[in-house]
């Protein structure tokens, strides 16, 4: 009933910035939590962040507290993840999902039913 479209991913030198947006259509903008995955090759799915819209609060991983940013502007449908001080180890597969379940574990990757395409992120040493 909805699809996610990630974008504004690309190769960036370390302490660099990046803004990725994450375009949503049908009723996946009326989800209940929208968020952030990544995958490095050899690696498991990784949380991110995540805006929980019923709850009104984000949460983040500690490895990009205080570096990535959360928001969303309801008038476009879309959310952003601006990622600042960006280091080697941020490289990944960048994925936007969205969940209508309520859940406590939001950072879990089997929380969500809906999945973007991904959008490369590469940070040089």
């Amino acid at each position: 009933q909805g699809q996610l479209v990630e974008s504004g991913g690309g190769l960036v030198q370390a302490g660099g910035s990046l803004r990725l947006s994450c375009a949503a259509s049908g009723r996946t903008f009326n989800s209940n939590a929208m968020g952030w995955f990544r995958q490095a090759p050899g690696k498991e799915r990784e949380f991110v962040a995540v805006f929980s819209w019923s709850g009104a609060r984000t949460i983040y991983a500690d490895s990009v507290k205080g570096r990535f940013t959360i928001s969303r502007d309801l008038a476009k449908n879309t959310m952003y993840l601006q990622m600042n001080s960006l280091k080697p180890e941020d490289t990944a597969v960048y994925y936007c999902a969205a969940t209508f379940r309520r859940s406590l574990a939001y950072d879990n990757y089997g929380v969500y039913d809906y999945w973007g395409q991904g959008t490369q992120v590469t940070v040089s040493s």
